[in-house]
């Protein structure tokens, strides 16, 4: 998510200086590879890159060829064969053990829904997207149809006008039924022998984090680093701040009771209490459990959390423990307050992403699923 808005920040001023780009975009791969699709990479023609679609090892290739797109003014599909284990003939030595499928594009600043407007258009609000890209691995030296249709809610952009009508109609079927909650690659052989990356963009992680202390203090710096959304929440108004977090989006001040009237929710929203005030808590809880999200995370020994669903229940409140996640964190061995961030960061991204923390090295099998 934060490379997607480093990569418009950066598309913003190329485009108020003038300056061409184009839109790396690894759209399929197979095998072993450092990123997998959806990861993207803005080329402005002088050589400067913004995001990333390897660990280092392709950009240096990549950079060349969207030059060359950027001359050209047509898009390409570049395929980086790494299963071969001398790798180096191909110039960038991976290691990955993959085949890296990337397309890039070039970007025309005139056409409204260019793939980064598009792009853009699917983070201008909190509601989920739905991005297509075509592209064609066995006429790779074909131009390629590319980033051309955004879907969200009940809203369309950019345009399927350039797909052959039957399979334009065939795509509109598949974008009315899609209801994956990840990103998907289906190809259509009978089609031009055409794949399509039906790509889910969903908003940032919003944390709401209950607690103003220092020891909040490294969970809202790494949430900065990973392009989460920060609502900080406390009532002590000398704690709350802009100069001690400069990174939140919001500071809500004042009394749980006020606050927790405050607050929006949707499913992409995890809530952190660390305030150390237990009958603070005890009404943020209470209001907490009402929204349907995925993650309540508290602070402090399970005998805090069994104090807290106690006093609910005796206030005829039912506590399900499904989305709470009490004490906070995986268990590293944390004892300093950014060790304890750590955790605490580490067991969302977890949650959310559906996953059971393990050692990779006990993964059975490649360390991502394939799409």
């Amino acid at each position: 998510m934060k490379e997607l808005q480093q990569i418009i920040q950066a598309y913003e001023v190329c485009k108020s200086e003038n300056k061409s780009v184009a839109l790396a975009t690894v759209v399929q791969v197979d095998g072993s590879a450092y990123r997998r699709p959806g990861a993207r990479m803005l080329v402005t023609q002088e050589g400067n890159l913004t995001g990333a679609i390897s660990g280092g090892c392709l950009e240096g290739d990549a950079l060349r060829k969207a030059q060359a797109v950027i001359f050209q003014q047509k898009s390409m599909l570049v395929t980086y064969d790494t299963t071969d284990e001398d790798d180096q003939k191909f110039g960038v030595g991976l290691g990955c053990n993959g085949i890296i499928h990337v397309l890039i594009e070039p970007i025309d600043f005139r056409i409204p829904d260019n793939p980064v407007e598009l792009i853009k258009k699917s983070l201008s609000d909190r509601q989920t997207s739905l991005l297509l890209t075509l592209f064609s691995v066995p006429n790779s030296k074909s131009e390629q149809l590319g980033t051309i249709y955004l879907k969200k809610g009940n809203q369309d952009f950019g345009s399927l006008s350039k797909v052959h009508a039957d399979f334009r109609q065939v795509l509109e079927k598949e974008i009315a039924e899609f209801d994956a909650p990840q990103n998907l690659i289906k190809s259509f052989s009978e089609y031009q022998q055409l794949s399509v990356f039906f790509e889910v963009i969903k908003p940032a992680t919003r944390i709401l984090l209950f607690g103003a202390g220092n020891d909040t203090i490294p969970v809202a710096k790494m949430a900065e680093i990973l392009g989460f959304e920060l609502i900080l929440i406390d009532g002590r108004k000398n704690l709350a701040t802009t100069a001690r977090f400069p990174f939140a989006k919001q500071i809500i001040q004042g009394p749980a009771e006020e606050v927790t009237n405050q607050i929006e929710t949707d499913l992409n929203t995890v809530a952190l209490l660390m305030t150390h005030n237990f009958e603070y808590e005890v009404i943020v809880l209470e209001k907490l459990l009402t929204f349907m999200i995925p993650y309540i995370g508290i602070l402090g020994p399970k005998r805090k959390t069994e104090k807290l669903t106690q006093r609910l229940e005796t206030k005829g409140i039912q506590v399900h423990s499904d989305n709470i996640y009490a004490p906070v964190g995986i268990e590293i061995g944390a004892e300093t307050s950014e060790e304890i961030a750590l955790s605490i960061l580490a067991e969302i991204k977890a949650v959310l992403n559906k996953k059971q923390p393990i050692f990779l090295r006990e993964k059975l099998g490649p360390i991502h699923e394939k799409i």
